[in-house]
């Protein structure tokens, strides 16, 4: 992200916050706000390390397939992988308070993942994608 301008990283900071109110449960949503989690306060390094430290390194190659064919749209892609992941605890998360989030999704339980559940992640992201990709515009004004 060190190279997109203040503009383009407001615009992936909106369209992160619409995928996570719009893509995620309802409850979940709702319960982040509640608690004060802010989108920011975990995925900052999920953008930075693009979910390498998030996965098993013997995914890595599947992972990193995925983002050389998105090409140009994988900044816009990536929205939709993070928002895909954290769905994938979304009923964990609406037990835990603020703190535990935090230590939940700084070390989200990825360690015994195979290819099933990166394909799980993907093929919904890219289904989300395909989907609202090309929607009017769902970014916030300002």
């Amino acid at each position: 992200m060190a190279n997109l301008s203040p503009e383009q990283v407001s615009n992936v900071e909106a369209d992160c916050y619409w995928c996570l109110t719009k893509l995620l449960d309802e409850p979940v949503s709702r319960h982040m706000e509640e608690q004060g989690l802010e989108f920011l306060q975990f995925s900052f390094r999920w953008f930075n390390c693009l979910l390498i430290r998030e996965i098993p390194f013997r995914l890595v190659t599947r992972l990193w397939d995925t983002y050389l064919a998105e090409g140009d749209a994988l900044p816009d892609f990536l929205v939709y992988i993070f928002a895909s992941f954290l769905l994938t605890w979304s009923d964990k998360l609406q037990k835990l308070e603020f703190q535990e989030m935090v230590m939940f999704l700084q070390h989200v339980p990825t360690q015994n993942w195979g290819d099933v559940e990166l394909e799980m992640v993907l093929s919904q992201a890219y289904m989300w994608h395909t989907m609202f990709n090309n929607s009017p515009s769902h970014f916030l004004a300002g």
